[in-house]
């Protein structure tokens, strides 16, 4: 980057003269980058995040690579030794299919639903998955103890839109394809057969599933539950009798009251599943059960069961033509099984204290133009504002890496079985999490590593968190003008900030708890707002599918995205606010040719750089509660008065909005 560019902050030749910002900020910005590059081979999507998470990679691969040399039983040479386990490609193929024959064998014993759920309890402590998923959380009704969460699973594709819609109906018949084959690769008999067992399964298991936009409503999903209801709910649809669920909870070792009290988020999905737990389903769901056993583990077996799995997951659902180098997936394990070993030697090498102080700056801004928007709200009433302002007060920001890191010293890895060491990973997770049970809230836990490219609201915690890794261009650049840094990272800040006010998070207080403090009249006034961000969403298409979408299927779902969207609209006002109370009352100067408003903006639109393949594009709108970037860009400046201002926008331009139809929520 060049003296000039380091200036403004925004990279000036790659601003389009042919696209006016007016029309089209986003490919103003952006056009250029996009028309000249094509995405890596073994990348879905390719733009700013996926660029820097590349450059964490790597330097994550030197920390590794450099950690097989340390002593052993250190956490160190655990790392280097996990990564050297799945480095040995020439063990993997004389094994073959080898390390999960065991498994198998124990899937083919299975004589009935009580040793289905027995067999299904044992495994998924191993890591297989599931008809449900399990995760440990602070609960929403009393935020200071843990429980069990239980989440709808038990299906191979993204989600239950894939067995139902006519355009997904290629992916389902390559799926049926997948399973087969897959089925072939494990030495299993009669392949076909057992890929329409569990496909016709699969399928019955979508039906009682429910959408994306009600699973992300904290309300509907809120349901604690004793331990006997739900084993009550599960044998409630069986015409022939009870099952005992406690078999499948023993099963998993759990600590004794570990399961006493539930959070049960779909409770008509376990009633569901309950009625399908019959016996003349128990080849189907033996079947089922040795799918999860391969498809787990396919990408840690020899190269035919590897390619075979990325041949759907990657090239048919994402349109990915190449896996990933075996280095690189190599990092992704050890990244999810000891991300904060990894992590604690990257801050140290990664993320100068400059950085962490900058940013400490740039969130109290943040904080205190959300104090004064939401003190100057006309829509909202006293009562409701004083508890906005108690839940903004009780904000707690994490910047760049966890003052306490993870304990892996219980967690034994050998150099020479992966399979074993993906076991162990998954197993020594489990007790972690299920550990928590009975204790203290750990206030201190990090539900991301520090090296990525990411950034967090946890409601039921109320804080905001920053792992060191986003902390750098396009995001962030201590050295570079401060509008620029307030377009980008500052509407991150705003934007984590503004899930503590979105439509779910809006919910819980500021001591993470799930209780209505809004009165009637102010959450109607808020869902009015909400419902025309809503209307505003929903008929948008992305660019490179508009040609093709004749039939209006690929559009974005207002209400799945309206978080985010919320998130990103009150992120990129409040920023702007941040923006002019750090001036102290001076005027910006102009830069590069470029206003104060200009460069905040433009740095807005820099930081969405993104590109997809349509696969990829089609599979994120059914599924990602984020809009597509474009729309991130596009459509979030459309609602803010400034950038009308700043650029001059006027209703012959494309990006105009009528002042009537513009949201302002925050």
């Amino acid at each position: 980057m060049t003296d000039e560019t380091r200036s403004s902050g925004i990279t000036l030749d790659e601003l389009d003269p042919a696209v006016r910002p007016q029309d089209d900020l986003f490919r103003h910005v952006n056009g250029k980058w996009i028309e000249r590059t094509e995405i890596p081979a073994d990348k879905a999507r390719y733009g700013s995040f996926i660029v820097l998470h590349e450059e964490a990679e790597q330097a994550v691969r030197e920390i590794i690579e450099e950690a097989q040399q340390a002593e052993p039983g250190t956490e160190a040479r655990q790392v280097g030794d996990l990564y050297a386990s799945f480095m040995a490609e020439e063990r993997a193929e004389l094994l073959g299919a080898t390390p999960i024959a065991g498994q198998l064998v124990d899937v083919a014993l299975v004589a009935s639903i009580e040793t289905f759920l027995e067999t299904l309890g044992r495994l998924e402590r191993q890591g297989v998955s599931g008809f449900v998923q399990l995760f440990v959380d602070n609960d929403p009704g009393d935020p200071e103890r843990y429980l069990v969460f239980v989440e709808q699973g038990g299906i191979g594709l993204p989600d239950e839109s894939y067995f139902r819609e006519e355009r997904f109906a290629d992916i389902r018949s390559k799926y049926n394809a997948h399973l087969e084959r897959m089925f072939a690769l494990a030495q299993l008999d009669d392949p076909a057969e057992r890929a329409v067992r569990v496909f016709d399964l699969e399928t019955e298991i979508a039906k009682v599933h429910w959408n994306n936009v009600d699973s992300r409503d904290s309300q509907k999903t809120y349901n604690l539950t004793p331990w006997a209801d739900a084993a009550a709910a599960v044998s409630a649809g069986r015409e022939a009798g009870g099952v005992d669920l406690a078999t499948w909870r023993d099963a998993m070792g759990v600590p004794a009251g570990a399961f006493d009290e539930l959070v049960v988020r779909q409770p008509s999905f376990v009633a569901g599943v309950g009625a399908l737990l019959t016996e003349d389903r128990l080849p189907a769901w033996r079947d089922w059960l040795a799918w999860q056993v391969i498809r787990g583990s396919a990408a840690y077996l020899s190269s035919d069961f590897v390619e075979a799995n990325f041949d759907f997951y990657g090239r048919t659902l994402t349109g990915t033509p190449q896996m990933r180098e075996r280095w690189k997936r190599g990092v992704s394990l050890v990244e999810g099984a000891m991300g904060e070993a990894v992590g604690h030697i990257y801050v140290e090498r990664h993320f100068p204290p400059t950085a962490k102080a900058a940013m400490d700056e740039l969130v109290a801004n943040l904080v205190e133009a959300y104090r004064q928007s939401i003190t100057g709200l006309e829509w909202m009433g006293e009562e409701t504002r004083a508890r906005a302002l108690e839940k903004l007060e009780k904000f707690t920001p994490k910047i760049g890496y966890p003052v306490k890191w993870r304990d892996y010293s219980k967690l034994e890895i050998d150099a020479g079985n992966l399979i074993a060491n993906v076991r162990a990973t998954a197993e020594f997770e489990f007790n972690r999490e299920i550990g928590k049970i009975g204790k203290p809230i750990d206030r201190d836990e990090w539900f991301m590593t520090p090296q990525t490219i990411n950034a967090y609201y946890n409601p039921g915690f109320n804080e905001i968190v920053f792992p060191a890794a986003i902390l750098q261009f396009p995001f962030f650049d201590a050295s570079r003008d401060a509008a620029a840094n307030y377009g980008a990272i500052g509407a991150v800040i705003g934007h984590e900030i503004g899930h503590g006010f979105d439509d779910q998070g809006s919910r819980f207080d500021g001591d993470g708890r799930l209780v209505d403090w809004w009165t009637e009249a102010d959450r109607a006034a808020f869902e009015e707002r909400t419902k025309a961000l809503i209307d505003q969403y929903d008929p948008l298409v992305p660019a490179q599918l508009a040609e093709s979408d004749e039939g209006g299927e690929h559009h974005v779902n207002g209400a799945l995205t309206i978080g985010e969207n919320i998130g990103d609209l009150g992120g990129l006002a409040i920023a702007w606010k941040a923006y002019v109370l750090s001036l102290g009352g001076k005027q910006p100067a102009e830069i590069d040719g470029l206003t104060g408003a200009e460069r905040f903006f433009l740095s807005w639109a820099q930081a969405w750089q993104m590109k997809g393949r349509d696969e990829e594009v089609i599979r994120l709108l059914a599924i990602d509660p984020h809009s597509p970037n474009e729309f991130r860009c596009n459509q979030i400046v459309r609602n803010i008065d400034e950038f009308y201002t700043g650029f001059g926008v006027t209703p012959d331009d494309a990006l105009w909005l009528d002042p009537a139809e513009r949201v302002t929520i925050w």
